[in-house]
């Protein structure tokens, strides 16, 4: 039988030292178990390793004579994750300490096995000092890389700290009825008729909260395509996009589609659903069968119409930039570890050149959203106020939500505004 910590340690080193995406950790080491729990518990292991790497990871330095990353990395992940299991999940320390040795040895690492025990007794035995020298640097104490806490702080300095804390929560999970086949209300008359906590978002018309993630397979109107998950920040687009029946309507960078697919459920669109991945776009076409929605599927570069336009001008441009994706730390923990500063350059000019290409397929009178899912200025406000500036015919419209600020040019709202994701809107409109 397969030992689901050692598999969680050998997922996390793929994910945290050789920079696989947690996804596709999960994907390569998940069907090695074969019970249901076991995979819930990897997946659970898996992303709390991610997420607390870049507090713990530091400390094994100090606690280990020889770091371990290179010669041993799948032991020095399970390290991480045995403190993880002892400050974050709160296990009982003997159960913590015993699992983590048992995992290891469950590796073929049973030489190691003292040293595991060794090291995480020690954590116990200098737990206060080490703790205070982590929570003293905001990077440590919220398990972001050193770069992002200084431009939060930057930024957002007043909600920097908070900001950060929020990509530590367990966000809930947000379904999108699809109104074109059940309503709000009996959807989750369902789901609490099957055991689910379910509640109408307080605001958002289309969402339905439940508080952990589950399997979303399993829940009733899946397969009938009743509801798509969708956080409640991402739905937030439809609104501001306001569409009407008849309107020609563009997603770019449009997978996996559930901004797409949302407009569709309000209005009777000719829309047209851009991604330059081919891999990417089959998941656009897979929810848009499994909803029972129909949209044109182009595949190119946003920033080059015209290997794909067919030169009729759009009533609606949704612009969902390629971004750091700094926004959705919470429900993305391995961002955090890919993700670096030196990003930024080549993500703000592919936002410049996205933006300036796609506004001339904008109608008189039409409407183009900014979007991205990132909380930093220059990714943001940055990149729509310089280019306002060149454009006479474009102006920034005013708008206000329930959550978030005002920012300089748009709304951002922060990561646990409402407790929802991260995200920056501007909506621009044509003279």
């Amino acid at each position: 039988m397969t030992d689901t910590r050692a598999l969680a340690a050998q997922a996390l080193a793929d994910v945290a030292l050789r920079g696989a995406s947690l996804r596709d950790a999960m994907e390569r080491h998940a069907p090695k178990l074969a019970d249901s729990r076991d995979r819930a518990l990897l997946m659970a292991l898996l992303s709390d390793g991610a997420r607390w790497w870049l507090r713990f990871d530091p400390v094994l330095d100090r606690l280990l004579e020889k770091p371990l990353r290179q010669k041993e990395p799948e032991v020095h992940a399970l390290l991480v994750l045995g403190l993880v299991q002892l400050e974050i999940l709160q296990l009982p320390d003997y159960a913590a300490v015993a699992a983590t040795v048992q995992a290891t040895r469950a590796m073929q690492r049973a030489r190691m096995a003292g040293l595991v025990n060794a090291v995480l007794r020690r954590w116990q035995r200098e737990r206060e000092t080490l703790l205070a020298t982590l929570d003293a640097k905001p990077q440590t104490r919220h398990a972001h890389p050193v770069w992002l806490a200084k431009m939060l702080a930057r930024d957002w300095p007043e909600q920097a700290d908070a900001v950060m804390a929020a990509d530590n929560v367990e966000p809930p999970l947000m379904l999108r009825v699809n109104r074109r086949r059940a309503t709000r209300e009996s959807l989750i008359d369902r789901l609490r008729s099957d055991g689910y906590t379910a509640d109408a978002h307080a605001w958002l018309a289309d969402a339905i909260v439940l508080p952990h993630s589950t399997d979303i397979t399993r829940l009733p109107g899946f397969a009938a395509g009743e509801f798509a998950v969708q956080d409640g920040a991402a739905q937030i687009a439809a609104d501001l996009a306001d569409v009407r029946d008849g309107q020609r309507v563009l997603d770019a960078c449009a997978a996996p589609g559930g901004k797409a697919c949302h407009l569709l459920e309000r209005a009777d669109l000719a829309l047209t659903a851009l991604e330059f991945d081919a891999r990417r776009a089959q998941r656009i076409t897979q929810n848009l069968e499994r909803l029972g929605l129909s949209a044109q599927i182009a595949i190119g570069d946003a920033g080059q119409p015209e290997a794909w336009w067919d030169g009729k001008p759009f009533d609606r441009i949704l612009i969902d930039a390629p971004c750091s994706a700094t926004g959705v730390l919470r429900r993305r923990p391995d961002v955090r570890l890919h993700r670096r500063e030196s990003d930024l350059a080549a993500l703000t000019a592919q936002q410049r050149r996205i933006l300036g290409a796609l506004w001339p397929l904008l109608a008189p009178g039409g409407r183009l959203l900014y979007i991205t899912c990132s909380m930093l200025r220059a990714e943001n406000d940055t990149i729509v106020g310089e280019w306002l500036a060149t454009q006479p015919d474009a102006r920034a419209a005013s708008f206000s939500l329930p959550v978030g600020q005002a920012s300089t040019v748009g709304w951002q709202v922060l990561p646990g505004d409402g407790d929802l994701d991260g995200m920056y809107y501007a909506v621009i409109e044509k003279a």
